[in-house]
């Protein structure tokens, strides 16, 4: 049907308004009744030419798949408009892309009358700039990287057409992995993945060794494809053209290659393909990485490379519900190393920064695959175990305790390292990630008390220790704020004479509900959360002033002791406050005695190593408790002058029966006998201990024997009566309670 004057105008105002797109009308039987000119200039064809003719054979010919024809039809035929890309000829039989637009006119009736085709040449320099667009989409939605490669392989593949494309990844270790090569079989991919680069590992491990292109012309003939042709040519693949993606520190992170089934080198067009797509996988990875990077930083502990906090509770919570589905068991094992804060103070952050990490490598070599080990913080490792019974998670935690305790070389030094490990288990302890944690967490600080035994499982009838921490913690801060705490003194006694060498101050705490409190455990907590100084300080103040009343008294007490906590040494005004109390009180130098443990003596911080020297020059004693115990050389009672040597309880305890603790009290003894040191022996409770002291030399005693640590008052009565000591003291007469669980 001839298109009268008025519908030719209002098609020819549309098809203007189309710009340089190209326009064809097709009437109710499909037949071109008009072409615009730029349909003529994008296929070449005069409107004298097509006019008449079904548009399908103009523009797919003969020699077009059968899916172009088809896709064609049903765009034409389709009831509504639509768009779609197909490949096509122009006059010339040049192979050319088009984006097809449809659209339908109807009479009254909603009969097809007319429709109007509207397309443009998709042209490689469009096509790529549409490839980057939708690139960069998919890397703003979040796509994987694997997905994101796939799709530029593809996209690059319908550009050139006649070119195979993959994408390799190159590790940290120089091993590649394919990540897309969507038109080879997988065993291809396969063969390649976990090979090294290297100056003749084909097209894509030579680039990626080099950093520079890599062409061969003919894999058949290559030297650097000899091991590896047999994958390629079955396939067809001739030649291979691979081109490193660099990311923007220079780095190589893999390669993009182009196959080719003749033996040829790229065209111009595939340079700009493979340009474009080299930076996008650029793009890709790096953002891949960063994915990578803050995942780990969510995830992962950066010491030790194990899961983290926030991914323990996730990996336990996915657990927990895999054995509730199965209606089986799983353990969750908390371990802590005993005494690391001592090893932290006295070695500093970096040697206990190397000992977690390898502590943390030995409890992995310890574990099934399907064990998940992560480090909570601290010195705390958590361990979960899948279908885990108590008895096997018995067996596991003792593992552990056996693999930790060869001690760990740290630079010049054997180190010996213990752990205690606290288990519960799902579904008898808990049923959540929360409760499993404190339920182990209690089982732990059991275990570090329990002796020998280091692995505890969790009972109910065990204090929730975390739940007590921080009871006592507000406890004892409003014990200090409100003067609470008491300070009592013990008797040391001449083992000569039995007279008084002098005494030691002992802070105690005693609780008008929780009653009294250990003095480890309120000491521990103090340290914890920044009361210790606080402490330290009044138990200073305390004791010289005590002195102080002593001495206007005229009572014969020599000298007062007073206890020091690690960090007190890091407190460089601490010598300031020594020398300010002297003065008040009026307290001579050889009356006060500083007790600090042997582990400080190996702190080489330059604060802790001011402080000594600083309290040395005012002339105060200096007394090492628990000596033998710990990790100190004796050079150091070389360099620093130590008045006295406190030989810990525990070997006095075990004297009378055991030869190598005898040997070490009189090693001891003789160490400060040789260095005019006095030796001072603690925890004597019997006679027959007395007595083996007093044989071996040792001059001065401590313990029960003698004397419970006293009130001033009750001292005083002591030293009237010398025969019979005061009972222990009960400060407020209350009883303790067990803290709720």
């Amino acid at each position: 049907m001839p298109l009268t004057r008025d519908r030719g105008s209002q098609l020819f105002e549309r098809s203007v308004q189309e710009g340089d797109k190209a326009v064809v009308v097709l009437n109710a039987r499909r037949e071109i009744v008009w072409i615009n000119p730029s349909f003529t200039k994008m296929l070449g064809y005069l409107s004298e030419e097509v006019v008449g003719r079904s548009l399908v054979p103009v523009l797919v010919g003969k020699a077009t798949p059968t899916a172009a024809r088809v896709s064609l039809e049903r765009l034409i035929n389709a009831k509504r408009g639509s768009l779609e890309e197909i490949n096509g000829l122009d006059k010339f039989g040049n192979e050319i892309t088009l984006l097809i637009y449809t659209d339908h006119i109807r009479d009254i009736d909603e009969n097809v009358t007319e429709t109007i085709v509207t397309f443009h040449s998709n042209t490689p320099a469009r096509m790529i700039q549409s490839l980057q667009n939708n690139v960069l989409e998919e890397l703003v939605s979040g796509t994987s990287l694997e997905s994101v490669s796939e799709f530029i392989c593809r996209k690059a593949e319908f550009i050139t057409r006649d070119v195979v494309s993959t994408i390799l990844r190159v590790d940290q270790n120089g091993l590649m992995h394919p990540i897309a090569a969507p038109s080879l079989p997988r065993y291809y991919s396969d063969a390649l993945d976990g090979i090294a680069i290297g100056p003749t590992v084909g097209s894509c491990g030579t680039a990626a060794f080099f950093g520079e292109p890599v062409l061969v012309e003919d894999i058949e003939t290559s030297p650097l494809w000899t091991p590896y042709k047999g994958l390629a040519l079955p396939l067809g693949l001739k030649a291979c053209w691979s081109v490193p993606i660099k990311l923007r520190d220079g780095r190589v992170a893999g390669t993009f290659a182009f196959y080719f089934r003749e033996k040829r080198g790229p065209s111009y067009l595939h340079e700009e393909i493979i340009s474009a797509c080299v930076h996008l996988c650029a793009l890709a990875i790096e953002q891949h990485e960063a994915k990578e990077h803050i995942h780990r930083l969510a995830y992962f502990d950066m010491l030790t490379g194990l899961p983290n906090r926030r991914q323990i509770y996730q990996k336990a919570g996915q657990a927990i519900a895999e054995a509730r589905d199965k209606h089986g068991k799983m353990a969750l094992l908390r371990l802590d190393i005993k005494r690391f804060k001592d090893i932290n103070d006295t070695f500093g952050h970096s040697t206990a920064d190397q000992i977690l990490s390898q502590v943390a490598i030995r409890l992995q070599g310890q574990l099934r695959p399907v064990d998940i080990v992560g480090r909570f913080g601290g010195d705390v490792f958590v361990i979960i175990l899948p279908d885990a019974d108590s008895a096997y998670a018995m067996m596991v935690g003792r593992k552990l305790v056996d693999a930790v305790a060869k001690p760990f070389a740290i630079a010049d030094l054997l180190l010996p390292i213990s752990i205690s490990v606290g288990i519960s288990l799902y579904p008898d302890n808990g049923a959540d990630v929360e409760t499993l944690l404190k339920r182990a967490d209690s089982a732990a600080c059991k275990g570090k008390t329990a002796g020998q035994e280091a692995v505890s499982l969790y009972e109910h009838d065990v204090v929730d220790r975390a739940q007590e921490r921080v009871i006592l913690g507000a406890a004892l801060r409003e014990a200090v704020s409100k003067g609470q705490l008491t300070l009592l003194y013990q008797p040391q006694v001449n083992l000569a004479d039995g007279s008084l060498h002098g005494v030691e101050a002992l802070v105690r705490w005693a609780h008008p509900v929780l009653g009294e409190i250990s003095t480890s455990r309120f000491i521990m907590i103090a340290e914890q959360i920044g009361l210790i100084d606080e402490i330290g300080i009044w138990a200073l103040s305390k004791a010289c002033q005590q002195m102080a009343v002593w001495r206007a008294a005229g009572r014969p007490i020599p000298t007062i002791s007073v206890n020091l906590s690690p960090l007190h040494l890091r407190n460089r005004n601490l010598p300031n406050v020594v020398a300010s109390l002297m003065r008040q009180y009026d307290i001579p130098k050889h009356a006060l005695m500083l007790e600090i443990t042997e582990g400080v003596t190996m702190d080489d911080h330059p604060t802790t190593l001011a402080t000594i020297a600083a309290i040395q020059a005012l002339g105060v004693g200096l007394s090492m408790d628990d000596f033998g115990t710990g990790y100190s050389s004796l050079s150091r009672l070389t360099h620093i002058p130590f008045a006295e040597l406190k030989i810990d309880r525990s070997f006095i305890a075990g004297m009378v029966d055991d030869r190598s603790a005898l040997a070490v009290i009189t090693a001891i003894n003789s160490i400060g006998h040789s260095l005019d040191i006095t030796v001072i022996a603690e925890g004597v409770e019997t006679e027959t201990q007395q007595k083996m002291l007093r044989d071996i030399g040792c001059k001065v005693a401590q313990g029960y024997l003698f004397s419970h640590a006293l009130t001033a008052a009750d001292l005083e009565i002591w030293m009237r009566g010398k025969c019979a000591a005061p009972k222990p003291v009960r400060l407020h007469g209350q009883k303790a309670i067990k803290l709720p669980v």
